[in-house]
């Protein structure tokens, strides 16, 4: 395959919050982010003088992330997130990338994330489950960080949750059943991958990881209330997985 026949990635800024990250997820972090495309710029903004950050420095010389001076000249106000916001504007305005990647949990990134969106550009935003609804429901795509962390810690954090926890969960039962309804056939069966991408659109933040599972199919096959059929196509023969409500039979 020659170089005009690879697929074209998006190209992609990665601004991190140091103040609102921590260096385990850097490594789950950087994997992520290359799912969506390349991340072209990478930089990361705190007051780089404090010792809080000093965790921060192997990771940055690991994965060539520039660190971004900011000091902090009033207690109480965080001037790293208006550093942040405005480079953020200026990178959007050299019109050279197709998507953003923000980490934080702060809610003072929502604007940001709605401003860029309203360019057509796509916005995948990081932090912990603490970060606000608003922030979250501004972004295409929000992955809670603690799926980032390292095999071990990550196990902790994600624990799979059995059948009853899952059925027990009326949001997430809701939203599968839902998304089912909106792009099933007449006979009530859904392409999964279709399914997933009506979730994505209503919810943001929805990841199988968070309940323990890898993919969405798995999740699905756990909460037991949805048949699960394989079915191949054209000439190919490719499998594609369909889901239907149980209650649908």
């Amino acid at each position: 395959m020659t170089s005009g026949d690879l697929p074209v990635q998006r190209r992609l800024a990665v601004l991190i919050d140091a103040d609102n990250a921590q260096p385990a997820i850097i490594e789950g972090l950087i994997r992520e982010i290359v799912k969506y495309g390349i991340p072209s710029v990478k930089r990361i903004y705190g007051d780089w003088t404090t010792p809080n950050l000093a965790g921060w420095k192997s990771a940055l010389l690991d994965h060539s992330i520039q660190p971004i001076q900011q000091f902090r000249y009033t207690v109480g106000k965080n001037a790293t997130d208006s550093a942040m916001i405005i480079d953020a504007m200026d990178l959007l305005y050299t019109r050279r990338f197709e998507g953003f990647c923000l980490v934080s949990s702060d809610s003072d990134f929502t604007r940001l994330a709605s401003r860029i969106r309203e360019e057509g550009l796509l916005v995948y935003g990081f932090g912990e489950e603490k970060t606000p609804k608003a922030f979250v429901s501004a972004c295409d795509k929000f992955i809670f960080t603690k799926v980032l962390l390292p095999q071990g810690e990550a196990e902790s954090a994600n624990r799979k949750q059995e059948t009853n926890q899952l059925k027990a969960n009326t949001k997430l039962v809701s939203l599968i059943r839902s998304a089912i309804e909106a792009v099933s056939d007449d006979g009530g069966w859904a392409n999964l991958g279709s399914v997933g991408h009506h979730i994505a659109q209503q919810s943001p933040e929805f990841d199988p990881r968070n309940y323990g599972y890898g993919k969405l199919s798995e999740l699905v096959s756990a909460i037991g209330l949805f048949d699960i059929e394989e079915r191949l196509h054209g000439s190919s023969r490719a499998k594609g997985i369909y889901i239907r409500d149980k209650r649908k039979k």
